[in-house]
């Protein structure tokens, strides 16, 4: 059975609650660990880090995009790979279609 508790903040030094029921979702989880960060400052460092998740990491870079035509119904697209013209290039619809995979 669980039961509130009250913890510091590490970032900001506030008193926050771990509720119950949020010790219940962690254990359901294995976390093993208590928060130490405030609800707020959790959601500030989330925001920081971009959404990156967990150890700060932050997104991908952008993928570049390269300009090509379908081979197959001639419509301009853009693949992630500079096409050598060697191999036919498709778009996302008719890759799919004849896919093996």
């Amino acid at each position: 059975m669980y039961q509130d508790k009250t913890l510091n903040c590490r970032d900001c030094g506030t008193d926050f609650t771990f509720s119950a029921s949020e010790q219940e979702f962690y254990a359901e989880k294995g976390f093993t660990n208590e928060p130490g960060r405030c609800p707020q400052c959790r959601a500030a460092r989330k925001q920081r880090n971009n959404g990156g998740g967990f150890g700060g990491r932050s997104q991908r870079p952008q993928r570049e995009m390269f300009a090509a035509t379908c081979a197959a119904c001639g419509i301009e697209t853009e693949v992630p790979f500079r096409p050598s013209g060697d191999r036919p290039v498709y778009c996302r619809d008719c890759f799919s279609r004849n896919s093996r995979y």
